[in-house]
């Protein structure tokens, strides 16, 4: 049975600079991170899902699957606008080899309880795969109560990726939701160390797109219970996404840091404006001060 664990990036997608896909680049960074992580998900915000059609998104899912090779398993974000292209991103997922699918709420329309319930239901009935609820707020424009998650976990939810950034919430899923059937991971780096102490086992960080390496050390000293060291790896963590802010957004700084690290040059998807020279050499100067970029 699967279950979320470990160190699982919400992975970008790499564009070229006229916005078509980045296919070379996107083998690149799966092989890099591959030997570095313990997942992948995919086309989520950070993966820039609904900046593409269905078809690109198929494409992404299918890339990624086959040169992961299940060296680590691939979660696919397949929430979109509607019931119906959802059911067709999961059922696209399961025939290529994800290992599950997550969707965020349906987004721009403020949804109610019943619409939810009918648009995960659809998803859970429509795969074998495990469904996830991606729970990001600020993104899909509304909250979903506890009682909602509730109901979808009694018709086969398998877990939640919890990105409300409010820890008090995590601790209620943790204390209510989470138990062997159902997964709770944090949908951020930022508070691994009080989620790890509320008994979480997964977080899907950003940062890792770029630095995996730390959020792997941060991980298994949370997992060993090893609290004081994990507090500075911690407190480091954060001072990076400081640093990602130099860029306007944390997504558009992903993009400037592989490329800072060498390990692919590609371009976030319009309206997205990639970070400038002037913002990429700020984020290279921050990062050769605390010692994660070599001179």
């Amino acid at each position: 049975m699967f279950r979320m664990k470990g160190v699982v990036p919400p992975m970008i997608t790499p564009f070229q600079e006229n916005g078509d896909l980045d296919e070379d680049s996107l083998k690149t960074l799966v092989r890099f991170l591959s030997q570095k992580v313990d997942g992948l998900f995919i086309t989520g915000s950070y993966g820039g899902g609904p900046l593409m059609n269905l078809a690109e998104r198929k494409k992404v899912a299918e890339i990624t699957v086959e040169t992961a090779a299940d060296k680590i398993p691939v979660i696919v974000m397949v929430g979109t606008t509607n019931n119906r292209e959802s059911v067709e991103l999961a059922r696209h997922a399961e025939a290529v080899g994800a290992k599950a699918v997550a969707a965020v709420g349906p987004y721009y329309f403020t949804h109610k309880k019943e619409d939810l319930i009918c648009f995960y239901r659809d998803l859970i009935e429509a795969v074998r795969l495990p469904v996830f609820l991606y729970n990001n707020p600020a993104f899909q424009g509304y909250e979903i109560s506890l009682d909602t998650l509730q109901e979808l976990k009694a018709i086969g939810l398998r877990g939640v990726k919890d990105a409300t950034f409010n820890i008090l919430t995590h601790a209620t899923y943790q204390r209510l939701l989470r138990d062997e059937q159902f997964d709770v991971a944090l949908g951020t780096e930022s508070m691994w160390l009080s989620a790890r102490a509320l008994g979480c086992e997964a977080f899907i960080p950003g940062l890792a797109n770029a630095f995996p390496e730390i959020n792997r050390q941060m991980y298994l000293e949370g997992m060993a219970d090893e609290f004081a060291a994990c507090r500075q790896t911690q407190f480091k963590v954060n001072k990076l996404r400081d640093i990602m802010y130099l860029a306007r957004s944390t997504q558009l700084a992903i993009y400037a840091m592989l490329e800072l690290r060498g390990i692919i040059k590609a371009y976030p998807r319009a309206p997205f404006v990639p970070a400038t020279e002037r913002e990429k050499q700020s984020i290279g100067s921050a990062l050769r001060e605390i010692g994660m970029l070599n001179q």
